[in-house]
């Protein structure tokens, strides 16, 4: 009969932790490539479908895990688009920088209370990598142009996010895997 020590279990959770790593960063990497395929009517117009998987991650990472999974997302999606030494990477990292963190104090503070669901994380999520987005994008490249392109840019970014956000929230609510995750971190 093996005893099992709290080092044991330690291991134990790291192992898990890094399979789910794993499997959610191999998702973002699969949902960027069928995002890509997606035609797109502006060339920065992305639905965010990649962000799906660091939504879901929400509750389940230690920020330390968390942003491994960032980075995993931002570097798989910058080979798979072949964007990894543009300046489309720049904006891509810093939105998603930006956007995740923000999602994950989100969460951390207000959704355990009920004050915020994953519609709301989602929009906001979404909000903050377009105005990221948009301030780079004013200051490097476009100047005063940026404001053309602006409101096609966040009506997408609304929409987009309040879709993703429904998504994570039913699949959230019933989706077994993610329960035993959060259920294991508490």
């Amino acid at each position: 009969m093996k005893i099992l020590t709290a080092s044991h279990g330690k291991k134990l959770t790291e192992k898990i932790s890094s399979r789910q790593i794993a499997l959610l960063g191999a998702l973002c990497l699969f949902l960027s490539a069928v995002e890509y395929m997606i035609p797109k009517p502006l060339p920065f117009l992305r639905i965010g479908l990649a962000n799906l998987p660091l939504m879901l991650a929400l509750g389940i990472f230690p920020l330390r895990d968390y942003f491994v999974l960032i980075c995993i997302k931002i570097t798989g999606q910058a080979i798979i688009t072949g964007t990894l030494f543009s300046y489309v990477f720049l904006f891509s990292a810093a939105g998603t920088f930006f956007s995740a963190f923000s999602m994950y104090f989100l969460y951390k503070l207000f959704f355990n209370r009920g004050r915020i669901t994953f519609i709301g994380i989602g929009t906001a999520g979404a909000f903050i990598s377009n105005i990221t987005q948009l301030f780079l994008a004013y200051f490097f490249i476009f100047n005063d142009n940026t404001f053309y392109i602006a409101p096609a840019f966040l009506i997408t970014g609304l929409i987009t996010g309040i879709a993703l956000g429904a998504f994570c929230q039913a699949f959230a609510g019933k989706s077994v895997w993610r329960s035993v995750l959060i259920g294991n971190n508490e």
